[in-house]
């Protein structure tokens, strides 16, 4: 577990203070590790989240620590999700990374089936007894009084009981409730922004609202339609880091900044070359006859990229050989 400092006489919930509508990067397994948070931050994203980590894996593997959280000093506002499914455990947790973060959240709404199964994610929101203990565990147990505890949900069918455990969880102590407009069962299906505004409108704590963001026009209408007090975007962000700057597509210097990034943090290929890709990927798809000119700059941005990696690996191998 790599990690920097922290000022621990600040709290996330002053940032929602100042009347501004948040920007924030969510939690996307594989993806929202250190050196895209880093990207992301370089254009106007306010927060971000880890990926979703185990709780109990986390605990019990060294490895696992080492791995999965890995941040620096200028990795702020930090807040690490969690997928636990009892309370001890999301405090046990919430205590090692305290020291190195500003804040965890719980998650509530994963939707895979393995997740569900093993009694994490999405399955918690319909257990809101369990939802507001463990709430109420770490509220309890971390001893800096501005760390944040959140959760994020998705939205029942019957929306009385998404405005129950929402209720719950705000009598626990909860700092802010990410709200993803959709059931478990919908996928693309279109958000239900009435019901974001419903919750909102049923709570005092701040609301960030999750699902189809995919501009910075999207983050403003989201927040007229809802009233919440932040946004948070994450296929949106893989495909334009620089989103919430204004940029309707990835600029050309996003790229630079991804390389140099990269390179500086030693990010492994693969991480390098699936962001690159999805970056690349809303440029490339339109069809030719309207952007070919810029569909060939971006091929040969791409083609140099990937000839400048190789050339610093071969320059590399004498130093590997010789350890």
């Amino acid at each position: 577990m790599k990690t920097g400092s922290v000022n621990s006489s600040s709290s996330i919930i002053d940032m929602f203070e100042q009347g501004k509508v948040l920007k924030v990067c969510a939690p996307m397994v594989r993806y929202s590790k250190l050196a895209f948070r880093s990207l992301v931050r370089k254009y106007n994203c306010d927060i971000c989240f880890t990926p979703m980590i185990v709780a109990t894996d986390f605990l019990r593997s060294v490895k696992a620590r080492d791995s999965e959280f890995t941040t620096n000093e200028r990795d702020r506002p930090l807040i690490v999700q969690f997928a636990a499914h009892d309370a001890q455990t999301l405090a046990d947790a919430a205590c090692v990374v305290a020291p190195f973060s500003d804040g965890v959240d719980l998650n509530c709404g994963c939707p895979q089936r393995w997740a569900m199964s093993a009694g994490y994610g999405a399955c918690l929101i319909n257990k809101p007894e369990l939802v507001k203990d463990m709430v109420r565990h770490v509220r309890n147990q971390v001893e800096n009084p501005n760390y944040t505890a959140s959760i994020k949900i998705r939205i029942h069918n019957d929306l009385r009981r998404t405005v129950d455990l929402c209720q719950k969880a705000e009598s626990a102590g909860v700092s802010w409730i990410t709200v993803h407009g959709r059931t478990t069962e919908e996928r693309h299906q279109p958000v239900h922004y009435d019901a974001i505004k419903t919750i909102k409108d049923s709570v005092s704590v701040p609301v960030i609202a999750n699902g189809d963001i995919k501009s910075l026009r999207d983050v403003e209408s989201a927040h007229q339609l809802t009233g919440v007090d932040g946004v948070m975007a994450a296929r949106g962000l893989l495909a334009n880091p620089a989103m919430f700057a204004g940029y309707e597509d990835t600029p050309l210097q996003c790229i630079w900044d991804w390389v140099d990034i990269s390179i500086e943090q030693g990010t492994p290929f693969t991480c390098f070359h699936h962001h690159l890709i999805y970056m690349l990927e809303r440029v490339s798809s339109q069809p030719e006859r309207k952007k070919r000119k810029m569909t060939l700059q971006w091929t040969a941005v791409a083609l140099f990229l990937y000839i400048e990696i190789v050339v610093i690996l071969i320059l590399c191998l004498p130093f590997i050989s010789a350890r």
